[in-house]
């Protein structure tokens, strides 16, 4: 015997076709085949289907609640609406009509993508579903990451995926490949594929926005006596002239040396923080030296 439709939706026989349709919708996406295993669950979603086939219809409801036909949408002899073109032996045509539209939207509601052909005649395994977006991590150098670069990713599952990394990637930014996720069903468009960046720390160079942070140590008569020293950019070597005078942490900026900004179309500079470095071992020479040079020109940084 077929369950009182009612029942099988969970609703008041008073309940609005906005009730039905949140009713159907949360049941349909608990019991979906496709989504849970087992007869049991299919089973249960074609009473579920079946209840809102016969409900979700506003002259089929009608008729229901006046007895005119039964729990399967069979007549129980009452003709009188044949006569005027309402019902005509089993629950009328233009019922399921009215059904199908119903059923169409909701599998569009539920599985967000476009209900297939046939999704509009109840039967539940004929819409059309986006496939799932799949995520993976890339790790790449911090040169690579400023410069841009070509990379091939290899998957678990032993496919490889191409992809350009764009310039000025940060880590921890995900790149999207549309349509290289998992295959959709049903003529579904397929997911995309969601790559997280993780960029290599680097011995030389640190990131700040679009700016790139790196230290230059120099010995102590290039500070006094001023030089041009190479120093390493992303880029390649650069001469830079250190001033005469020049004390540690003192910052030298290479214009145009630093990380291309994609929104604006700049790049930052590179910021080379000076460090002086004392030899390891003070010979007598240069000891005294500096006594006779303090003697007569001793200065205190601190006052």
């Amino acid at each position: 015997m077929v369950e009182d439709p009612y029942k099988v939706l969970g609703v008041a026989r008073d309940a609005s076709d906005e009730d039905l349709r949140r009713a159907y919708r949360r049941l349909a996406k608990q019991n979906h085949p496709d989504l849970n295993a087992g007869k049991k669950s299919a089973e249960t979603f074609k009473k579920i289907s079946r209840a809102y086939g016969l409900l979700g219809d506003e002259d089929k409801r009608r008729a229901f609640d006046s007895g005119e036909i039964d729990a399967n949408g069979e007549s129980r002899g009452f003709r009188s609406h044949a006569a005027h073109g309402g019902f005509s032996g089993r629950a009328g045509a233009r019922g399921f009509q009215g059904a199908e539209a119903g059923f169409g939207d909701i599998f569009s509601d539920l599985f967000g993508g476009r209900a297939g052909a046939g999704a509009g005649t109840g039967r539940a395994r004929d819409y059309a579903m986006r496939g799932q977006d799949v995520r993976y991590t890339l790790e790449v150098d911090f040169v690579e990451a400023v410069q841009g670069a070509k990379k091939r990713v290899t998957l678990p599952e032993g496919g490889v995926l191409d992809l350009g990394v764009p310039a000025g990637v940060a880590d921890g930014q995900t790149l999207r490949l549309k349509g290289k996720g998992s295959a959709g069903l049903r003529g579904g468009a397929p997911g995309d594929a969601l790559i997280e960046i993780k960029v290599r720390p680097h011995s030389l160079f640190k990131r700040q926005d679009n700016d790139i942070l790196s230290e230059l140590p120099i010995t102590i008569d290039e500070a006094i006596l001023g030089a041009k020293i190479k120093v390493p950019t992303v880029g390649g070597y650069v001469q830079v002239t250190i001033p005469k005078g020049t004390s540690s942490g003192r910052l030298l900026r290479l214009k145009g040396k630093g990380v291309v900004n994609k929104a604006t179309a700049k790049t930052g500079d590179q910021l080379v923080s000076v460090r002086i470095v004392m030899p390891s071992d003070i010979d007598d020479q240069l000891a005294y030296f500096m006594t006779e040079w303090r003697l007569k020109n001793g200065y205190n940084p601190r006052r």
